[in-house]
């Protein structure tokens, strides 16, 4: 078939439907996850039969897996421990084990903090930024440089917002509100010197950590009252109706709670801070 053609990807998508490992699977085009939970105090890994199912499907449909593109990466404390799994290996090499993997466009870490992720951020927004300056000296208005910010800048500030919100620190949430108060500098030079929340209002645009608190709720409510199954398997079973019915605001899924908030999904912090704010009946 033509590469580039419209049939393409989807003849793809047909070719890889009945793929299967045996534990939960995320497909994405030709990127495919497999992921493990271990239990407290038990470290027993039944990776290797997963990956062993995956040559074998592979081996039975004519297709080959790229050894030097597929990684493993072990969450959470154990991957600091001596209990960690062993070294996964394949008939063409050892999986190699990473600590940070870039994964659909965010950098994911086996601490599950986001400092790789932010820091790639700020590093393509600091390139971007050049660009700026670039436009100032040619004598762009004012209007076109803040358009050029918002519609340039901003985006890569916001991108994945609800993935990594909830977890930012405060130093990152200053590292990125720094940037756009830099960009503000560029654009509007009166506005040196002044108050961050005067220079915003004098280009007419929000604080970033406002924003991506309003993208979180908005995407966490159209999430919930139009559930895909993706979204569906990491969400808790909702409670019974007979609960909920005789209560007027009671929430219809239940919280969870961890006894640390690092490790907390952002699904989960969502359920126990945004449930009361989503007034559409689901």
């Amino acid at each position: 078939m033509p590469q580039g053609s419209w049939l393409g990807p989807l003849s793809f998508l047909v070719l890889i439907d009945d793929l299967t490992a045996g534990c939960p699977t995320v497909k994405y085009d030709d990127d495919t996850t497999l992921s493990e939970t271990f239990q407290p105090k038990s470290y027993n890994s039944s990776m290797a039969v997963f990956l062993d199912n995956i040559l074998a499907w592979s081996l039975e449909n004519n297709m080959e897996l790229n050894t030097s593109k597929t990684k493993e990466m072990v969450l959470g404390p154990i991957a600091r421990s001596e209990l960690a799994p062993h070294l996964l290996t394949t008939p063409a090499g050892t999986i190699e084990r990473v600590h940070s993997f870039k994964l659909l466009g965010v950098h994911i870490e086996s601490s599950l903090c986001w400092s790789t992720d932010i820091n790639s951020i700020l590093k393509i927004v600091t390139q971007r930024m050049y660009f700026l300056k670039q436009l100032k000296r040619a004598g762009l208005s004012s209007t076109h440089l803040l358009e050029y910010c918002i519609a340039v800048i901003r985006p890569v500030l916001e991108c994945c917002v609800p993935v990594w919100h909830h977890a930012l620190t405060k130093e990152q949430s200053k590292q990125i509100e720094a940037i756009q108060k830099r960009a503000i500098h560029i654009i509007l030079n009166f506005t040196r010197g002044m108050p961050y929340t005067s220079m915003l209002y004098a280009a007419s645009i929000n604080i970033l950590a406002s924003r991506r608190h309003d993208i979180y709720v908005k995407d966490f409510s159209v999430a919930l009252l139009n559930p895909l199954p993706a979204f569906i398997t990491y969400v808790p079973a909702p409670r019974e109706q007979s609960l909920t019915a005789r209560f007027r605001s009671v929430q219809k899924y239940p919280r969870v709670y961890a006894r640390t908030s690092r490790y907390c999904s952002f699904i989960n912090y969502s359920l126990n801070n945004y449930q009361d704010k989503i007034t559409n009946p689901i």
